[in-house]
Order: structure tokens, then C-alpha cells, then sequence
């Protein structure tokens, strides 16, 4: 009866040594950051020496005023003192390949507009972009420059 009782308790614990998860070896520097994209990398760059405002759902869209598209990341609108960054609700379905048809509401760029995209090169609608709120980032004045 003991070579049976040891029989089932070493089969016992095989059992659940191959049940239990694998425990990772751990990170050396846990505090490390992901590596950036580059997408996020270049709207990193354009926001050096600027410093966020407060969300808002609408910005005044002019006609002189280019929208750019970070693939996968966000979409940038304006020029100079303040630009206006919208990080979308899912950015990993901004593509510069594709082009976007915007249909506003009335004279501004609001979160609730319609936004598809099209394919560049062959006409055909390949998705929807769901904005979100559009964060000002406005240049600081460097005040060593005065």
C-alpha cells in the first residue's frame, strides 16, 4: 500500500509542477520604459517646448491650417504657437497611406465629426477614425532668448 500511496503523491505533484505557471526570469531595470515607436518619436519632437492644455472637444479648423498624421500615433493640426493633438481613440488605425474624409458639422473640428479613410491608391474605403478630445500644446518662451 505505501509504493502505491507513493506512486500516486509523486504523480500528484508532477501534476502540478506542470500546472503551475512558468516564472519568468525578472527585468534587471523594472523602471524601464518600452521602447518608442516611431511615430511616437516624431510627435515627441514636435511637442518639445510646448506644454499641454486643457482638453477640448472642438478647435476652430481653418482652410490654411495642414491636419498631419503620425502614423499609429496621432493626429496634429495647426502651426506656430499652438498645435492641437488628437491621439484618437484607437491610433494604431492611423496610416498615412490611407486619406481622410472629414465630414464636419459646421465651421469647426469637433470629436463627434465623421471620419473614414480611403485608400490612397485604389479609392477604396478602408476604415473609420473615432476622435477624441483635441489637447492644446502650446511653445513655452525660452527665457534665456530675452
Amino acid at each position: 500500500m505505501s509504493r502505491l500511496f507513493r506512486s500516486i503523491s509523486l504523480t500528484a505533484s508532477a501534476l502540478a509542477l506542470a500546472a503551475s505557471p512558468a516564472i519568468a526570469d525578472e527585468p534587471e531595470d523594472q523602471d524601464a520604459q518600452p521602447e518608442m515607436t516611431k511615430g511616437q518619436k516624431e510627435l515627441a519632437e514636435l511637442l518639445e517646448g510646448r506644454v499641454a492644455g486643457k482638453p477640448t472637444s472642438c478647435i476652430s479648423a481653418y482652410p490654411n491650417e495642414n491636419l498631419r498624421v503620425i502614423d499609429g500615433t496621432a493626429l496634429v493640426y495647426g502651426r506656430g504657437k499652438t498645435i492641437y493633438v488628437n491621439y484618437t481613440r484607437h491610433p494604431e488605425d492611423i496610416d498615412g497611406d490611407d486619406v481622410m474624409v472629414i465630414r464636419r458639422t459646421g465651421s469647426q473640428l469637433c470629436r463627434l465629426d465623421n471620419v473614414t479613410t480611403v485608400d490612397r491608391y485604389s479609392g477604396i474605403f478602408s476604415g473609420a477614425i473615432f476622435l477624441d478630445d483635441f489637447i492644446p500644446y502650446t511653445r513655452v518662451k525660452d527665457s534665456k532668448k530675452y
